[in-house]
């Protein structure tokens, strides 16, 4: 793939605007309560211990998310003695790719930053990052015990460009006590379109002219449309999801995207979706208080809901079209990069504590606390994620549909500079959408703002 030049424009245009970003850190997803409260830098004065080299480590992780993060580098600090991390939340993902524009590339960058995974296409544009390939390649680093379908999104041209760190995927989260109510199957979930749409109609329940509880809800968000598109072995963009070219053009407006759209429009019309909006809370307390039996979550916040629900809970494997066989699902979340032009010492202390990171100790700690998935799947034989099972089985579905998926450019993911413009274009179609306009020509303006929006990014590179 051709090496693209970095651009002002670019950066601006992506992350001046306000955006829905995905499965990762804004005011209304999946992982909300962690950028939620005060901006607590996280720094100190303390020095480092005799001997150590020091490292920062930016990060957009806060709530439970910093209280576990905080927890492993501790434990890294004090399981050797030659490098001291220094763990600084920079609010959220956004914000912190933001400070961290003004110094990459300088001494003074961070040694480390945890990064969105719609950033990726910018990070590796910038020129202020190194890739981990170099260091894994210098160390030897055995990648095969790393969760090959976590490191298909950052693998570009055969190289790992960062070390997947946050992983999560989305699932059907559903009432299994509505579901024996009805005479559905509670172990069983709808898994195509028509099943939903048939178990949707079967679980609305009305009084009078009010709709007391829908069948169906999925967050007004682009996350899981690209998601549901995915699933079909269905592009986003041309030029293999990007991965080939620099894409120059949205392919989501063709049959997968309409499939998507249909099967909503459908349940819409027929009253059988609740539109409960944009912000996470919100469609989490209508699943909780019983006025929607199913809808589409993250892995991430699965544990919350199981253990907040006043009834039992049900985790399936995110529904697709019937014409197709599921591929799978693409990884969200955030990955950490290497920074540039620092000191090689420092650089090679940063790999040191990434690779700690990955050991299983470290990931089942990481997924017990947060609800993101194990990158070294060595992890979820642990002690103390087996006893998380034991309580929550639940959990392991959303491990077994990551692992289930097939690889392809398909489930990799896209990438475009423009991502989070694109996911809002979307979400402008989602709202059109139930306010009665076509499917085709509600996906069709999506599709064309996102082309726009691709042209004048790639005009102003000089891509």
């Amino acid at each position: 793939m051709k090496k693209y030049l970095k651009g002002l424009f670019i950066f601006t245009l992506i992350f001046s605007m306000v955006v829905i970003t995905a499965c990762s850190n804004s005011a209304s997803n999946e992982t909300d309560d962690e950028t939620k409260g005060t901006t607590n830098e996280g720094t100190t004065e303390e020095k480092p211990a005799e001997g150590k080299t020091e490292i920062v480590f930016w990060h957009a992780m806060s709530g439970v998310g910093q209280e576990a993060l905080d927890e492993i580098v501790a434990d890294f600090n004090s399981s050797q003695d030659k490098v001291e991390v220094k763990a600084e939340f920079q609010g959220t993902y956004e914000e912190s790719l933001t400070k961290f524009r003004s110094v990459g590339g300088t001494k003074d960058a961070p040694a480390i930053i945890q990064v969105f995974e719609v950033g990726s296409k910018y990070m590796i544009d910038s020129g202020f990052i190194e890739p981990v390939q170099s260091f894994i390649d210098n160390d030897n680093y055995d990648l095969s015990q790393l969760e090959k379908n976590i490191l298909n999104y950052y693998t570009i041209d055969n190289q790992l460009y960062s070390m997947p760190f946050n992983s999560s995927t989305p699932v059907l989260i559903y009432n299994k006590d509505a579901f024996a109510e009805v005479g559905l199957d509670p172990e069983n979930a709808p898994r195509k379109f028509s099943e939903v749409i048939a178990a949707a109609q079967k679980l609305t329940k009305k009084n009078g002219g009010t709709t007391e509880r829908y069948g169906f809800s999925m967050l007004t968000y682009g996350w899981f449309f690209e998601q549901l598109v995915a699933t079909q072995g269905g592009l986003y963009v041309n030029e293999e999801n990007g991965r080939a070219d620099t894409a120059t053009k949205a392919v989501f407006n063709g049959e997968e995207g309409l499939r998507v759209f249909n099967f909503l429009d459908e349940m819409n019309t027929a009253g059988t979706f609740g539109n409960f909006g944009s912000n996470w809370d919100d469609i989490r307390a209508a699943f909780q208080t019983e006025k929607v039996a199913m809808y589409m979550d993250s892995s991430a916040g699965v544990g919350a809901i199981i253990e907040n629900s006043p009834f039992e809970v049900g985790v399936a494997y995110i529904p697709y079209a019937d014409e197709v066989d599921s591929q799978g699902v693409v990884i969200g979340g955030a990955s950490l990069w290497m920074s540039k032009g620092i000191e090689k010492e420092k650089q090679d202390a940063a790999f040191e504590f990434m690779k700690y990171m990955a050991t299983p100790e470290a990931q089942a700690k990481w997924h017990v606390k947060t609800g993101y998935f194990a990158i070294n799947p060595a992890a979820y034989d642990q002690p103390i994620v087996q006893e998380r099972y034991e309580v929550y089985p639940q959990l392991k579905v959303t491990v077994e549909q990551l692992q289930a998926t097939k690889p392809s450019v398909a489930t990799q993911g896209a990438l475009i500079s423009v991502f989070p413009e694109s996911r809002q274009q979307v979400v402008t179609a989602l709202e059109n959408l139930y306010q009665g306009m076509d499917p085709q020509e509600a996906l069709d303006q999506a599709a064309a703002g996102t082309d726009r929006a691709i042209e004048i990014a790639n005009r102003t590179s000089g891509n």
